[in-house]
């Protein structure tokens, strides 16, 4: 666990403390709501069938479809049995996650297509992971907070067919071992460990998904760089700290100059607090945007899972015209916690914090809880606060593809009733919900869907995604983020500088400076078999009004 987050920990740890009956988080038979069946429930002792009382009663609390639950009774939360105890919290939250149903799809509203084994929205974490992520795919070498602990290879695209194909890194995390030893995205790799990549896909996956996890010590890479030069590396696993901004460029196309950047990611502010936040990483790239004058931008958001609102919020601030007043967004709550009643909450055994983790206190000193927040519509209302000099930005295109979510969909929501903006790349996610973690057992922190956010139009609800203007799946790895002929880039700057003499109608077929071209033709066992990163999915709230 990185170092800030064992800090954060700590610190709720001591708040704890001076609670008293918070081991089971259980309701008292005074804090049964008049509408639920008084049957007495079963005695235990267990601290495992007292953590799953604890998860559904939160869940009756906080969730945001929580009328659609059953009773106690019925729900039976105890019945979740698996062969250890964080499989079963999950086993039991999956269940919570199939009540609220979409009356678009008649599907639950967290129905996840791509991995309908889990809840598309709602997660489990255990703090004694390092590197907590959702649950929809395999942990994610860096987390929200831009902490890794691995050799720094995002993912990689893999062009041809089974028998003869070609291995190329999709990105690399800044700060890492790859990123040091001068691996960029469109690298070729060509060898592993002295084995030869490219002609048994079948037999090779496994030892190319190993440089995507954090379980080996190191790799010797060999291959060609995005300029055709020949490489051989050796990568370390380390513990790194890692920028959300991978790259950032001014393209100038025919004179005219269109901002760029790439974010992986929505990391906590660097400077949170205060009524001016910063941040070291998204300032200094705004600042050059206006020392340019720019009216045009391309933000990259195709491996964006989202991150912390308070950070998106941020990014809307800096990319926004000065004419942009009123209101940015709303975060809306179940109808039980916009009309809470603080003294019989479950919420009151969980100590409030700020942004950067400190518990919060009243002006007498006493320790406030999530009973104390304000959950109304008006309370949780984020309007525009200019920050930055850039102040005339017109025209925005977005790169999104199906990693695209949450924190990223709301930035692209937000701004649409203020910019012209376009997507480029394919259908997003489609999460327009977020959360607050809920700590049990001060082990783990349920991270159920809590709140549906709406721009100042009302609009939102992209349950099924964001659809692309120029839909297109061909994530051209090949060339590098600041390379104005990717596929993707091409395709932007095209909308927006429409005589641009880049490849804006970049095919199938393209060659790369030093390399010959190869045919991307993605073989089904290649992209079924190629490990996914499990980047964190989610939009996290760490600013909380009290009442």
């Amino acid at each position: 666990m990185n170092i800030k987050s064992t800090w954060i920990r700590s610190a709720v740890t001591a708040a704890l403390i001076i609670f008293t009956g918070l081991s089971a988080c259980k309701k008292s038979d005074s804090d049964v709501d008049p509408t639920e069946p008084t049957t007495e429930e079963p005695t235990s002792s267990d601290r495992a069938d007292l953590t799953k009382d604890s998860i559904f009663y939160y869940a009756k609390e906080v969730y945001l479809w929580n009328e659609s639950l059953p009773s106690y009774e019925q729900f039976k939360p105890r019945s979740f049995n698996a062969a250890t105890d964080i499989l079963s919290y999950e086993s039991e939250l999956f269940k919570i996650s199939r009540y609220g149903t979409n009356p678009e799809t008649s599907q639950p509203y967290e129905y996840n297509r791509g991995a309908p084994e889990f809840p598309k929205y709602s997660y489990i974490s255990d703090l004694n992971d390092k590197n907590p992520t959702a649950g929809i795919a395999p942990k994610g070498s860096v987390n929200t907070d831009g902490d890794g602990y691995d050799l720094g290879i995002y993912s990689f695209s893999a062009f041809g067919t089974d028998n003869n194909y070609r291995l190329y890194i999709k990105a690399v995390y800044p700060g890492s071992s790859a990123a040091e030893k001068g691996l960029t995205r469109g690298t070729e790799v060509t060898t592993i460990d002295g084995k030869r990549i490219g002609t048994n896909f079948q037999s090779e996956k496994n030892l190319i998904n190993d440089l995507l996890d954090n379980s080996i010590p190191s790799a010797n890479l060999k291959g060609l760089k995005v300029d055709g030069t020949p490489f051989e590396v050796t990568l370390t696993r380390t513990s790194y700290s890692s920028s959300p901004v991978y790259k950032s460029k001014v393209f100038d196309v025919n004179g005219k100059k269109v901002g760029y950047v790439h974010l992986g990611r929505f990391s906590r502010l660097t400077s949170p607090e205060g009524s001016t936040p910063s941040d070291t990483n998204l300032d200094p790239v705004f600042a050059k945007f206006a020392s340019e004058g720019l009216t045009d931008l391309i933000v990259d958001l195709r491996y964006n899972g989202g991150g912390y609102v308070s950070t998106a919020e941020h990014l809307i601030n800096l990319i926004a015209p000065s004419t942009a007043t009123g209101v940015m967004y709303k975060e809306v709550y179940n109808k039980t916690l916009q009309n809470i009643d603080r003294n019989k909450s479950i919420l009151k055994n969980q100590p409030l914090t700020d942004a950067s983790g400190n518990v919060r206190y009243d002006t007498n000193g006493k320790i406030l809880t999530y009973a104390n927040v304000d959950y109304s519509v008006s309370g949780n209302t984020a309007n525009f606060k200019k920050v930055g000099g850039l102040t005339g930005v017109k025209n925005i295109v977005f790169i999104v593809s199906g990693n695209t979510a949450s924190a990223s969909e709301l930035t692209i929501n937000a701004l649409k009733p203020f910019v012209n903006v376009k997507l480029v790349g394919t259908t997003t996610y489609g999460k327009p919900v977020g959360f607050f973690p809920v700590t049990i057992e001060n082990r783990y922190d349920v991270y159920f869907s809590m709140f549906e956010t709406l721009n100042s139009k009302d609009e939102g609800k992209y349950y099924a995604g964001m659809k692309a203007d120029i839909n297109d799946a061909t994530d051209d790895a090949k060339r590098d983020f600041d390379d104005a002929s990717e596929n993707y880039i091409a395709k932007a700057l095209n909308l927006l500088a429409p005589s641009a003499t880049t490849n804006a109608n970049a095919k199938a077929s393209m060659s790369v400076k030093g390399r010959s071209g190869v045919t991307l033709n993605f073989s089904p066992s290649m992209t079924e078999s190629m490990k996914n990163p499990g980047e964190f999915v989610g939009m996290i709230e760490t600013r909380h009004k009290t009442r």
